[in-house]
């Protein structure tokens, strides 16, 4: 039997983590999380990562200076960077670094498969429910963005500041994510109407 796929996923958001590495296994692959980069290097050097997905921003500090010192522990590790605030520049950079791809969130556990080149039968989950495998970043993102709204008192410039986007961003997602609530309110109102009766 050949040996399992490692992969390090780097993420400071625990919920995200959590989706993650458990999707991962259930594909699986071997997986580990760790949320700052010196638990990063360390983990790798125990256990040089076939792939890794790194947080854009782990606190203070930027995953993108993590790709260079994994892919000289493992030269063949593929590197995907995760973001919440994409822009053209970080993307620009983390090709340049060596990523092999740059992706926004929320983004889906099938997605991040593909990009990453694993979506053959290897490491598909066959026979086997994953409630967590398929579900995308969105609903953990919405919630964070709502707790976090409601610790400014619904001030969105410094809910912006706080999650790390601008507020125009923030502002869209508000208003895609309220119309898509109204549309699953009115789904299930319709499901529950009960049709007239036509006995006379």
């Amino acid at each position: 039997m050949l040996p399992r796929k490692h992969v390090l996923v780097v993420e400071d958001d625990p919920d995200l983590a959590r989706v993650l590495t458990r999707a991962f296994r259930a594909r699986r692959l071997e997986a580990v999380s760790v949320r700052d980069p010196d638990e990063a290097i360390a983990a790798a050097r125990q256990q040089p990562p076939d792939y890794a997905i790194l947080d854009l921003r782990l606190g203070e500090r930027s995953g993108l200076a993590l790709i260079r010192p994994l892919k000289a522990i493992n030269p063949a590790t593929r590197v995907l960077v995760l973001t919440g605030y994409a822009s053209i520049a970080t993307a620009v950079d983390s090709i340049k670094l060596g990523a092999c791809h740059y992706m926004a969130k929320p983004a889906y556990i099938d997605e991040i498969i593909r990009a990453l080149g694993l979506e053959d039968g290897s490491t598909a989950n066959e026979g086997t429910a994953v409630p967590e495998g398929k579900r995308g970043f969105g609903d953990l993102e919405w919630k964070h963005i709502q707790h976090t709204l409601r610790r400014h008192g619904g001030n969105i410039s410094a809910t912006a500041r706080v999650l790390g986007m601008h507020r125009r961003t923030l502002q869209r997602k508000l208003t895609a994510q309220g119309k898509e609530m109204v549309e699953a309110v009115r789904q299930r109102a319709s499901r529950r109407r009960v049709p007239p009766s036509t006995e006379g």
